[in-house]
């Protein structure tokens, strides 16, 4: 009447899983790369050719080849690119440090601090 079953359960534990996982520091390089590159392409669209580099070049070291670049423009108001980059720099700075990464933190409090600055130059912080 009973017959044992043959297959694996369906909720075996992860030790029994046969397909590779990625540690928790690769799955924050992944993460953090994600949020520079995002950060790199609003860097792009604002014209900030210097700045966009040193980004690029923390994106490469984190993926291991270099970035895809913004090909063009959307014509965004200024004002919300830098809100949305000063978003993205945070977002970046948080993984940097959780992840112990001087260069990209360090970068990430950077760039933060240059579109604070240039939203209070315009008088923008704040506004929606």
């Amino acid at each position: 009447m009973y017959e044992p079953i043959r297959s694996k359960s369906a909720h075996s534990t992860a030790g029994e899983c046969d397909f590779p996982h990625r540690s928790r520091e690769e799955e924050l390089d992944i993460q953090l790369a994600g949020h520079l590159a995002a950060l790199l392409a609003v860097t792009d669209e604002l014209g900030l050719g210097a700045e966009a580099e040193r980004i690029a070049e923390q994106v490469a070291r984190l993926r291991g080849t270099a970035p895809l670049r913004h090909a063009g423009l959307t014509g965004a108001d200024p004002a919300a690119l830098h809100r949305r980059a000063l978003a993205l720099a945070g977002r970046a700075l948080v993984v940097a440090a959780s992840r112990a990464d001087t260069a990209a933190a360090i970068l990430s409090a950077e760039r933060m601090d240059a579109h604070t600055a240039a939203l209070r130059d315009t008088h923008l912080v704040g506004a929606p």
